[in-house]
């Protein structure tokens, strides 16, 4: 009986796709916002197996520093994370950046998924930044919402000293402005819509505007690179598959993000999926090293990067390029990226 079994288990292996047997393990780390999804749904859909991966992903994390952290810890080996890149980098951490999560190709703003939350009786005026002045305001330090609380601020003819920034993470926002511990809180979807159908007289003062280019990467350490170039195009090709089922299914995609997001629900993912899909383009330009080197630029022009570093060197476009050359179809649906900023495997971006 034992080699009756035994001669079954060995006709079924053999009876079984060659990729699923060859397929290469993958720790990806994810943060709890919505324009992260399509990690996820290139996970539910099957498009990792269909690039011969087998992708276990961590637990959303609140901010990319927490995602960080765990790719140093070994729990991931491929992040999604945008700022606070930056100062991973300057601490020494040796990060490539490989592909958008989220961003954009075509153009140097964007910011679609980024909103300013004010609580009624903050004395804050809807669509009038400058009313921000003397107000004490959340932000997760080090990151992409803190990178456009102050972008905004400066728009506004503001410096950082004119308010009050609370290090708060994201899921923390909501509570915080219904407590009324803070006026206004910057931050990325879900959690401005969240904040506006949980928190009574809650209003958006602004939402957008290309004050920033969006920094959003996938991310992973060096040494990882340079051993699985081949393995990083293959989850690239996975996830801008993902990235264009989303953007051709918006109303599904947001009920995989209820399943990814603690909390979230239904009606508060389909609104903020219609942000999302604006910058959802793994595809990388001159446009991206650009938005690396402006967000140093500008904290480092308000006193806070004592140093910058060589965007070049940590951002490695041979996969992503790849998968554009091997893929087309999978960005068909996006505009194309203009003859000036398009970028070769030896580009060199000079500010």
């Amino acid at each position: 009986m034992k080699r009756i079994l035994l001669l079954g288990a060995a006709l079924a292996l053999a009876c079984m796709p060659v990729q699923a047997q060859n397929l290469i393990k993958v720790k990806a780390g994810m943060v709890s916002s919505i324009d992260q999804l399509g990690l996820p749904i290139a996970l539910e859909r099957g498009f990792f197996e269909k690039h011969g991966l087998d992708v276990d992903i961590a637990r959303p994390y609140a901010t990319g520093v927490d995602s960080l952290n765990a790719l140093q810890a070994g729990e991931s080996e491929i992040v999604q994370v945008g700022v606070p890149m930056i100062g991973a980098v300057l601490r020494g951490m040796d990060l490539v950046a490989l592909g958008n999560y989220s961003g954009n190709a075509t153009k140097a703003g964007s910011d679609a998924t980024m909103a300013i939350i004010a609580r009624e009786g903050s004395g804050i005026v809807k669509g009038d930044t400058k009313s921000l002045k003397g107000k004490k305001i959340a932000a997760s330090f080090g990151t992409i919402n803190h990178l456009y609380i102050l972008a905004t601020l400066e728009k506004a003819g503001l410096k950082p000293e004119d308010v009050t920034l609370v290090n708060t993470p994201p899921p923390d926002m909501t509570v915080a402005l219904l407590a009324k511990g803070i006026d206004a809180f910057a931050g990325w979807d879900p959690w401005p819509i969240v904040a506006q159908k949980d928190v009574p007289g809650a209003f958006e003062v602004v939402r957008g505007g290309d004050v920033i280019s969006y920094l959003g990467f996938n991310v992973a350490l060096r040494s990882w690179v340079e051993k699985n170039t081949e393995t990083a195009a293959k989850f690239l090709a996975a996830v801008s598959e993902a990235d264009q089922w989303m953007r051709k299914n918006p109303k599904q995609a947001a009920q995989v993000a209820t399943r990814w997001i603690p909390g979230l629900k239904q009606d508060v993912a389909e609104a903020a999926m219609q942000f999302n899909i604006q910058q959802a383009d793994r595809r990388l330009s001159a446009n991206n090293y650009r938005a690396l080197w402006s967000a140093e630029d500008r904290l480092a022009r308000l006193g806070m990067l004592k140093s910058i570093f060589d965007v070049n060197k940590h951002i490695d476009p041979k996969p992503i390029l790849k998968v554009m050359k091997d893929h087309p179809e999978l960005f068909s649906d996006l505009p194309p990226i203009p003859a000036d900023v398009a970028i070769g495997p030896d580009f060199v971006f000079k500010p």
